[in-house]
């Protein structure tokens, strides 16, 4: 019943978006999903594992109905491909709650949309679940939030403005060798994570302080973009986002 044609057939009204307002007040009632909370949406990538799909609620009071994977027109035209779809009913733990029980019993890749306050706006959820999900790079097996991903959210909603993004920032890079690019990119993402610290960078990488210094100074000749200015810097981190999200780009 929590998986099969009951739970599909109720919420199919709510996550198709634009139904009737009976029909969603009459799926709701059906679930026993209140009338206001705090609602997230997961899709995943891959069929949840048993152990992900609960008989009852969490500890924390989150509950989770979990139905077939049916997607709406428009989150069709979004790309998103997901084999299995939940309504959260958040507890105290939260969104973050959520993923991390997800994570604990091997559910994923997957993508949780914001949280909203009604079942009417599950349809809207939905969709931008879908879009997080995109957001995962290729081997990813995390379920991430959309609201911790929205640049990349952003560059794969628009995948031909990422794709001439990444060919007008990063192309010199991309005509280096593997090895050689991925020093590159794997040094300034390094510095990035550590605040922009050359010092802090070196360490992480094992290295001297003025290897950073030299790599990071040759990625800029590369790009022709300096570090030091901001609308520059932008376009360099949106630029790494969308080589992340390349298949086969490192």
């Amino acid at each position: 019943m929590r998986r099969g044609t009951r739970y599909g057939a109720l919420l199919a009204p709510l996550l198709a978006g634009g139904a009737r307002p009976d029909l969603v007040a009459d799926a709701a009632d059906g679930l026993g999903l209140p009338e206001r909370g705090r609602f997230t949406v997961v899709v995943l990538g891959a069929p949840a594992p048993e152990a992900a799909v609960p008989e009852g609620p969490d500890a924390d009071g989150t509950r989770w109905w979990w139905g077939a994977a049916e997607r709406s027109p428009e989150a069709a035209e979004s790309g998103a491909a997901y084999a299995d779809v939940a309504v959260v009913l958040l507890g105290a733990a939260g969104p973050a709650g959520a993923v991390a029980r997800l994570a604990e019993r091997g559910a994923g890749p997957g993508g949780m949309s914001p949280v909203v306050g009604s079942p009417a706006e599950l349809g809207a959820a939905l969709r931008l679940a879908g879009t997080a999900l995109l957001t995962c790079a290729p081997g990813c097996r995390g379920v991430v939030r959309l609201d911790e991903r929205l640049p990349a959210a952003l560059l794969v909603s628009r995948p031909e403005l990422a794709a001439r993004l990444l060919a007008e920032v990063l192309g010199p890079l991309l005509e280096l060798v593997p090895a050689e690019r991925a020093v590159l990119v794997g040094t300034v993402e390094a510095w990035l994570e550590c605040g922009g610290s050359v010092g802090r960078a070196a360490v992480r990488l094992r290295c001297h302080r003025n290897t950073v210094f030299n790599r990071l100074r040759r990625l800029e000749r590369l790009t022709a973009r300096s570090l030091t200015r901001p609308r520059e810097l932008v376009e360099l981190v949106l630029a790494l986002e969308a080589l992340r999200l390349s298949p086969g780009a490192s």
